[in-house]
């Protein structure tokens, strides 16, 4: 598993996902009708499909728990987990009885805990947008990216002085992650400005990874991944031609934690380590085209834009 650590790196991609959520909400809030029709809309898109993944969880872990069916299913924990994970709050009950002792990491969806943020961030937008278009906009997104900065200096230094785990926990919150999803604003608000000057911004964020040492990197790693990320999706726009075979992204995010933390419990990537990638990519793949086409896609509206593309 070390070699996977070393080519992906999980943080990475947690906060990629946080841009193009901020570009990709933002637009969705922009081109609704109303603030009933964004929450609908939103609610259409991630709830379904998370629901049932909740649901699968808990019922595969009867299957490989070390636990009884009989104790299994008379464990609180699952009752726990059940509530705490369709409200958003897998903190409070990560796993399940029996599940993935073995492995290193237990938690049996280590990937929920951003959804929650997710979350937290839709109910932020309708407010967002209303201030900026009261004080402007330009000051309103840099004041929220200066305040979120601070913030994750303050719980990093709480941190170091305490030593409790605590303060890095909740500056991975909001508002600490909150840097990322207004960087993501800010290419959706200026993205004309931006495919006007995307080569100079490249060579900028390139300059800005390679010293990073000599950076203060959390105020200015937000703004040179989000330059990455949406020059990547201007460059290579034939990426997105993909989407009319169906939108498999959220199917992914949701899906590949489980099923990477059961094929490690078999000990399957310590024998057979790239086979065993090669399965699991396109197992993952697989259960996320399901999702998509029998789960999230039948709960869109047939105006969505992820049904409009796919056809």
């Amino acid at each position: 598993m070390a070699v996977f650590s070393r080519i992906f790196s999980s943080e990475i991609a947690v906060k990629c996902f946080f841009v193009v959520s901020g570009f990709l909400i933002f637009m969705s809030y922009e081109n609704s009708k109303s603030i009933k029709a964004y929450f609908i809309k939103r609610l259409r898109r991630i709830y379904p499909a998370y629901f049932l993944m909740v649901l699968l969880c808990v019922l595969m872990g009867a299957l490989f728990s070390t636990y009884s069916t009989r104790d299994y299913w008379l464990s609180f924990a699952v009752l726990k987990y059940l509530a705490a994970n369709l409200t958003f709050l897998n903190f409070i009950q990560p796993t399940l009885p029996g599940v993935f002792e073995n492995n290193s990491y237990q938690a049996v969806n280590g990937a929920l805990w951003t959804l929650k943020i997710e979350v937290m961030f839709y109910l932020a937008v309708p407010l967002i947008v209303a201030m900026s278009r009261k004080f402007q906009r330009l000051p309103v997104l840099i004041g929220l990216y200066i305040c979120s900065v601070f913030y994750s200096l303050w719980m990093i230094k709480l941190h170091q002085v305490t030593g409790l785990n605590l303060y890095l926990e909740l500056q991975r919150q909001l508002p600490g992650q909150l840097t990322y999803f207004i960087a993501g604003a800010a290419g959706f608000y200026y993205h004309e400005y931006f495919k006007q000057y995307q080569r100079h911004l490249i060579i900028v964020a390139i300059i800005a990874f390679c010293l990073k040492a000599l950076l203060p990197w959390i105020a200015v790693e937000p703004i040179a991944l989000a330059i990455a990320v949406v020059y990547f999706a201007c460059i290579f726009q034939c990426v997105g031609n993909f989407g009319k075979y169906g939108d498999f992204s959220y199917g992914v995010y949701i899906t590949h934690f489980p099923i990477l933390q059961l094929l490690i419990s078999f000990g399957l990537f310590k024998t057979f380590s790239w086979i065993t990638f090669a399965g699991a990519v396109s197992l993952i793949l697989l259960v996320s085209a399901l999702f998509w086409n029998f789960i999230e896609k039948p709960f869109l509206r047939k105006s969505s834009h992820y049904v409009a593309v796919s056809k």
